[in-house]
């Protein structure tokens, strides 16, 4: 929520992530409430486009750390976001990345890692967690960052006025995406209203995120939700691929320079999933280029930033008598 006659505040990040299916959706999060401890962004949406209630209770799970409630951190003001989850499809098999840390338990077998999300009812319809969240920001100082399917973004296009609220509120779309719904793909690609920064394959595989960072930078916590579940994921040691903390990372801080950019064009998505970019004066897509000469300095901020401990801090404004009304979040009918 914004508050009349304070000052603009720091980037809003909207975060849509396949939560689950791989280790870099983890990475990026705890990358997104790093910069948001350092007050360089703000996360002000998070959702899984997997129709999985442990999807969902990992990522509150994972914002509940970092507010301070297994890290003893800085007690994030307006945190306990509420998640939205996708409502369609057949929900997946649990996956050991999110399963095996909302298994954890204490001496006293109450759970290491606290969630509220125990049923559908508990989460949020994903499109008006969206809507809701970019009509409450100042216009221009949001930014979405999707790195799984398109599916919840698509259904908020979809929605009455979204894409002129969208066009207003979003400085661009920053894309590390799969091809599970290809659909969705190809709409989002051909009706998305603001710019597009897409990361490619070789994006991901030319910085690696390395397990020793893993096994030291994270512990000044006895228990870390993205150390369990990185050491879930796969046997240790392993070094993993960084495409959705490339989208964080861009979102961010799009002029440090950490990548290179393709010249403007479109991309255009084909029935098989396949993309192909077409260069135009007046495209509005542009492909991340992986910078050699970067990888060390952007090896640092995935590190340093990804691992860094909550500190206090007092919450960025002040309520006032005449706060702007935000619209409440919907959430999904009993089942």
């Amino acid at each position: 929520m914004q508050f009349p006659g304070q000052a603009k505040p720091p980037v809003g990040i909207v975060f849509d992530a396949a939560m689950g299916q791989r280790i870099d959706d983890a990475l990026a999060l705890a990358l997104l409430y790093g910069f948001d401890g350092k007050n360089e962004a703000r996360v002000i949406s998070v959702s899984t486009s997997m129709s999985n209630l442990k999807s969902a209770a990992f990522c509150d799970a994972v914002g509940r750390f970092y507010a301070g409630s297994v890290s003893g951190g800085f007690g994030g003001f307006m945190r306990g976001l509420p998640v939205g989850m996708s409502d369609s499809g057949k929900m997946p098999d649990d996956t050991p990345m999110i399963a095996v840390p909302l298994s954890k338990r204490d001496a006293a077998g109450k759970p290491v890692f606290a969630h509220d999300i125990h049923g559908m009812n508990d989460t949020a319809e994903v499109t008006a967690l969206i809507r809701n969240a970019l009509t409450a920001q100042y216009d221009e100082n949001s930014i979405v960052v999707l790195t799984g399917p398109a599916t919840g973004l698509v259904k908020v296009l979809d929605l009455p006025g979204a894409k002129e609220l969208i066009e207003r509120k979003v400085k661009f779309l920053s894309v590390a995406a799969g091809e599970s719904d290809i659909a969705a793909a190809k709409k989002l690609f051909s009706e998305w209203p603001t710019p597009i920064f897409a990361v490619g394959q070789e994006i991901g595989e030319a910085v690696l995120f390395p397990a020793s960072s893993i096994e030291k930078d994270f512990a000044w916590s006895p228990a870390h939700p993205i150390v369990e579940a990185y050491r879930a994921y796969k046997p240790m040691p392993y070094d993993a691929p960084t495409w959705a903390m490339a989208a964080v990372l861009y979102a961010v801080r799009p002029k440090e320079g950490y990548f290179k950019l393709s010249e403007p064009g479109t991309i255009s998505v084909f029935d098989d999933g396949r993309t192909r970019f077409t260069p135009s004066p007046d495209g509005r897509h542009r492909y991340l280029i992986a910078d050699p000469a970067q990888r060390e300095r952007i090896l640092k901020v995935y590190t340093e930033v990804a691992s860094a401990q909550p500190v206090p801090r007092q919450p960025r404004f002040r309520p006032q008598k005449q706060e702007q009304k935000q619209k409440p979040v919907e959430t999904k009918p009993p089942n």
